[in-house]
């Protein structure tokens, strides 16, 4: 790192990312990750916990992303390269904890991808039941194995045109929901406040109930993080970043505050399930039935759209872990188009694997505790980006440069990277006392300690070689 803040990458003659991807790519990255078909699906989830309510989980956990991208964004515009929070949990924590952090990440993505692809799979069962689920499952991965080998810059069109499907579906259900709310159209008449505050008002299970979908909302929210690590594949990231992560707080109020506002005005809350998807449920009952099918389809391409962005994120994951000498070392090799074509298809394989698990495991059991460790991973690898900001900054300190170098700075710093961090350590409190939840600690705890571990006796090993060397 120069006086200047910016990290000066070690030239290794090696072959370097490629650059491709744009701003408008960023822009939809940024929301692609976090609008998965658990959004759709989940939704129902959180409305029969919550109730109306459940808008102030997602207001909450809204504030929290957006400090968490504020302090990405300081730290992807002053060392923007691919590896983002596992490079800066290492420069600016401790190696030990990178690689914790890093595979903990990895893991949960291969093992959640596999459930949007699963997803997918029934969907497209639904449609043509001739063929099975996971063959279908597996048609997704191969598609967006394609899609991440090919080239940063396909990687970036899919997902531009995947993320706008997600939104338009969004925008054209808050029209339909105020035309709703106002009868304009269905046989309700005007609704007003009537649905909102009705069957208990609007916090009908208290203001618990807020804190505990707010954990859960955490992880519907998750996949934000990805764009700081395509930070080292965008163009111009000293310009791009700080524009798409800026407006990541006024897209989060568009695309979840006000359908959750509306849904929750049109739909009671003690209909909802995850059975089916709420807002399919809430325009079918007003006569819209169509809806259902369409909803099918904008969750099929969600599902899709969040199994490639989170392909990228680990696959960029653990080609930093090779780079950092955390993982083989052949996983950190870049093809001839720039892309680390080992370490996605090191991840798509893990993902293939976890398909046939899903598959096999008719409980579910294996579902449940695999996608609840995201919720814990997801939160330590937020805490991680917080903390490695907070570092940073110390560190200019010490070496006597000012924070107004930067071409992008925290606001409100440290009030708002002291914010990320304790908010999501109340989250995981929170978890540790919920029954439901719990399981995602007894998996995510041994997952983060045991690489630590792991790196901590790699390293004596080496100091004891060398010292018996000597």
């Amino acid at each position: 790192m120069d006086m200047g803040g910016r990290y000066v990458e070690k030239d290794t003659g090696e072959r370097e990312m490629h650059r491709g991807l744009k701003n408008r790519h960023l822009q939809l990255i940024a929301l692609g990750g976090i609008i998965g078909s658990g959004y759709f699906l989940g939704t129902g989830y959180v409305l029969s916990k919550a109730g109306p309510a459940s808008l102030l989980a997602y207001l909450l956990g809204g504030i929290i992303v957006f400090a968490v991208m504020l302090c990405l964004g300081e730290l992807a515009v002053a060392v923007p390269i691919s590896g983002s929070f596992v490079t800066y949990a290492r420069e600016y924590i401790s190696p030990a904890w990178a690689c914790g952090v890093g595979w903990c990440y990895w893991i949960t993505w291969v093992t959640y991808v596999p459930s949007e692809m699963i997803a997918a799979g029934i969907i497209m069962n639904d449609f043509i039941p001739a063929v099975s689920t996971m063959w279908w499952a597996v048609l997704f991965g191969v598609i967006i194995t394609v899609i991440n080998v090919a080239s940063v810059k396909t990687f970036g069109e899919m997902e531009f045109w995947l993320a706008l499907i997600k939104i338009l579906a969004l925008v054209m259900f808050v029209a339909l929901a105020l035309l709703i709310v106002f009868g304009v159209i269905g046989d309700g008449g005007y609704i007003g406040t009537a649905v909102l505050l009705g069957n208990g008002g609007f916090t009908p299970n208290g203001a618990w109930a807020v804190l505990l979908t707010m954990v859960i909302i955490l992880v519907n929210f998750q996949g934000s993080e990805i764009i700081g690590l395509a930070a080292g594949e965008s163009k111009h990231p000293d310009k791009s970043i700080p524009r798409a992560l800026k407006q990541v707080m006024w897209r989060i109020i568009a695309i979840y505050l006000v359908p959750m506002l509306l849904l929750v005005s049109i739909y009671p809350w003690d209909k909802a399930s995850l059975e089916r998807s709420a807002f399919s449920a809430a325009l079918s009952s007003y006569g819209l039935d169509w809806a259902g099918g369409l909803f099918s389809f904008v969750i099929l391409t969600a599902a899709i759209s969040c199994s490639n962005s989170g392909l990228y994120g680990c696959s960029r994951a653990i080609h930093a872990l090779a780079r950092e000498n955390m993982a083989p070392a052949w996983l950190g090799k870049l093809n001839e188009k720039g892309v680390p074509q080992n370490a996605t298809l090191m991840s798509i394989l893990a993902c293939w694997v976890g398909v046939i698990a899903y598959t096999i495991d008719a409980s579910e059991t294996i579902y449940t505790y695999l996608l609840a460790l995201s919720g814990f991973s997801g939160a330590i690898a937020w805490i991680s980006i917080c903390w490695s900001q907070l570092n940073f900054r110390r560190r200019l300190e010490s070496e006597g440069c000012s924070a107004k170098q930067l071409k992008f700075r925290t606001p409100l710093f440290p009030y708002l990277t002291y914010f990320g961090i304790w908010s999501q350590v109340a989250c995981l409190v929170v978890v540790a006392f919920t029954e439901d939840l719990r399981n995602s600690l007894y998996l995510g705890i041994p997952i983060l300690v045991l690489p630590i571990m792991w790196y901590k006796l790699r390293q004596l090993k080496q100091k004891s070689a060398v010292f018996n060397e000597n």
